[in-house]
């Protein structure tokens, strides 16, 4: 009933611009915190078909975005691949055990995507039937190397140091495992694909830690082969803080360019190739008042323009924001790029 998403990642011109958040299922919404302290945390949610696919719709009906993204997280690749993880409170993932050596490579596997992550497609779904065909859904992943970040560190990082060292002190063994996490990554995209998502994103969260040199060796080339293997439905790669990153992305074989609040609408243009552009509202704009996130999101509005561009915060929305703002943003979007067209 509302393809606008759809359409506008396929570079079609629209009567408005489609909205959606990074992280809208959850996190803000008292509805989701009910259904979160139901189960024992983070994980079991995840795991539990029912829940993720209440949750995943929950944003479509209480704040009226134009997609919904399915509950679930990155993580579940390395789960999938042998290295399980826990979702330790106020301080993130961990993974009691880590990848350091060939010994270690020889324990994990590429994923069986039907048997070890059949929860999140059975949670696509019941959502697709819930849904209806009121709005897409979007299914996602993490990049390879914000992946490999977590295998090799065991746990959120600023610097992710001990994965960097392992680019510079074993190369070969970097790229065997990458390459392991991307044939992983292609079976459980298109798995989802199958099971319903209308469209993909890949997540690169720490790709901004890597020098352009880096990303060019041991991160660029999995996401091509990613968005070269996903050909069914439109992909946007959003690589953080990668700014040098942009004119590469933009050739590749996606539709949309993910931008963080931090890179240049205009410029970013320009760099892409023409490619559709989704961002990128500094998610602390929604602390101001409602009139200042108003004019926030029309500021931001008119530096996109009325055509390929899918509105959305340049990173995930923050837990502490006031939902109602996030309809501010939401309803600002929907009414001011209507009269821009």
């Amino acid at each position: 009933m509302n393809d606008l998403i759809l359409r506008t990642a396929r570079g079609e011109k629209t009567e408005r611009t489609p909205v959606w958040l990074m992280r809208q299922a959850g996190r803000i919404l008292p509805e989701y915190r009910a259904v979160r302290n139901s189960v024992s945390g983070f994980v079991e949610l995840c795991q539990t078909p029912e829940l993720a696919a209440e949750v995943t719709i929950q944003p479509v009906d209480l704040l009226g975005v134009d997609a919904a993204i399915i509950f679930s997280d990155i993580l579940v690749i390395p789960e999938a691949m042998g290295l399980p993880y826990e979702m330790v409170e106020k301080r993130g993932p961990f993974f009691p055990n880590t990848i350091q050596s060939e010994a270690d490579l020889q324990k994990i596997r590429v994923a069986d995507v039907e048997s070890d992550l059949g929860y999140v497609l059975e949670a696509i779904k019941l959502t697709k039937k819930e849904l209806n065909g009121r709005v897409p859904l979007i299914g996602f992943a993490g990049a390879p190397f914000t992946i490999f970040c977590y295998m090799i560190e065991g746990q959120g990082s600023k610097t992710f140091s001990k994965a960097k060292k392992m680019f510079y002190t074993n190369p070969e063994f970097s790229h065997q495992l990458l390459q392991m996490i991307t044939d992983s990554t292609i079976a459980y995209l298109k798995a989802q694909i199958k099971a319903g998502a209308d469209m993909i994103q890949i997540f690169d969260s720490w790709a901004g830690i890597l020098s352009p040199e880096q990303y060019s060796v041991f991160a660029m080339p999995y996401i091509n082969q990613i968005c070269d293997a996903i050909t069914e439905v439109p992909k946007t790669v959003f690589a953080k803080g990668a700014y040098f990153a942009r004119e590469a992305i933009g050739r590749s074989n996606c539709n949309t360019v993910g931008l963080d609040w931090n890179m240049d609408v205009a410029e970013s243009r320009m760099l892409t190739n023409g490619k559709v552009l989704q961002g990128n509202l500094d998610p602390c704009a929604l602390y101001g008042s409602n009139a200042e996130v108003e004019k926030a999101t029309k500021a931001m509005l008119d530096k996109f323009g009325p055509d390929k561009h899918i509105a959305n915060l340049g990173h995930g929305v923050y837990p502490d924001i006031d939902p109602e703002k996030v309809k501010v943003f939401i309803n600002t979007v929907k009414e001011y790029s209507e009269k821009m067209r």
